[in-house]
């Protein structure tokens, strides 16, 4: 009896760092889709024009979860899993999110998305590898991303134009008052801060446990955990037929990943780059090239290429746990 109940003991050990895993997905789950919705009401309440939403409250609340895991692993120790974060999130956005939304219905990209937004997205999944070869990944790095950041948010404003944000979303949030929205927004900050700790944790655990590395564990279940948000928003995009939504949503996180979430976790701590994160930044490059072919001649994406994106995804993934 004695070696029984060790053993079931043991065996629920072993089991809760993966009940920690989804505890913390679903933590980041609650506090995106909270943020979003806190100030989106916020903005409303206190007169914030829609455009300025759409640059900073949208685009934020989608990549809080990235934030929150990549400073969490910094503070922690774990770089590792703040790159492989990153850059995960950037490939299943593409792979796994879009991929997904065009299997269920085909999606059309529109006016500015074609002439902007795609070719600034794939010039700066490209450039982000000499950039971090010439400079390295620390905080000279995170300045150059941030000062890319800050122009590309520059020239949205003076476009007067927002990829990916409903038209209308402002307005839906003005019924709540400026207090509770403050205490709702507070709220989310907190569950995002929590659910990262929970699952940098409880990933670094699995990772030693297993002999599965940091950057393994970053790169799948991590980034899927923070891309949550971003795949919510996309299937009930595509139930409203709102296709343009959806491709700006996943470029427009993209991008911000790049160069707003990666900085900052830079800033936090330099990350010293191994060969394998090359090999994931060039991956980043071809889901964004894929993307950049699909859409630039024909304006559209189809079923069998939404098949192809999540084929090639799974390929990755495979390859992912199959390293020696």
């Amino acid at each position: 009896m004695a070696k029984r109940y060790t053993l079931a003991r043991f065996e629920h050990r072993a089991m809760l760092p993966f009940l920690l895993i989804l505890l913390g997905i679903f933590l980041l789950y609650l506090g995106g889709e909270l943020l979003v919705r806190s100030v989106l009401k916020l903005a409303a309440a206190f007169g914030t024009s829609p455009l300025i939403v759409g640059l900073t409250v949208v685009a934020f609340g989608t990549s809080a979860p990235e934030v929150a895991v990549v400073v969490g692993a910094g503070l922690s120790g774990n770089p590792a899993i703040a790159l492989g974060n990153v850059l995960g999130s950037n490939i299943a956005n593409i792979g796994l999110i879009l991929g997904l939304a065009v299997l269920v219905r085909p999606l059309v990209a529109k006016g500015a998305f074609l002439r902007r937004d795609l070719p600034f997205a794939l010039t700066v999944s490209v450039l982000l590898m000499p950039l971090a070869w010439l400079v390295g990944l620390g905080r000279g790095l995170a300045v150059l991303l941030l000062s890319a950041m800050a122009v590309y948010m520059w020239v949205l404003y003076r476009a007067d134009d927002v990829p990916g944000v409903e038209e209308g979303a402002v307005e839906q949030g003005q019924a709540g008052g400026r207090l509770r929205s403050m205490l709702e927004a507070a709220v989310a900050m907190a569950l995002l801060l929590a659910g990262a700790k929970v699952l940098v944790d409880a990933a670094v655990d699995v990772a030693l446990d297993f002999g599965i590395s940091e950057r393994v564990i970053g790169l799948t279940v991590v980034a899927f955990g923070t891309s949550l948000p971003e795949l919510a928003g996309c299937l009930a995009a595509v139930a409203k037929r709102q296709g343009e939504i959806v491709l700006g949503n996943v470029i427009g996180s993209n991008i911000f990943n790049t160069l707003f979430v990666l900085p900052i976790g830079l800033l936090v701590r330099p990350i010293a780059a191994s060969t394998t994160d090359w090999i994931d930044m060039g991956v980043v490059v071809f889901f964004s090239g894929l993307i950049f072919v699909f859409l630039f001649h024909r304006s559209r994406m189809y079923r069998v290429e939404g098949a192809l994106l999540l084929a090639l995804y799974g390929a990755y993934v495979s390859y992912l746990f199959l390293q020696p």
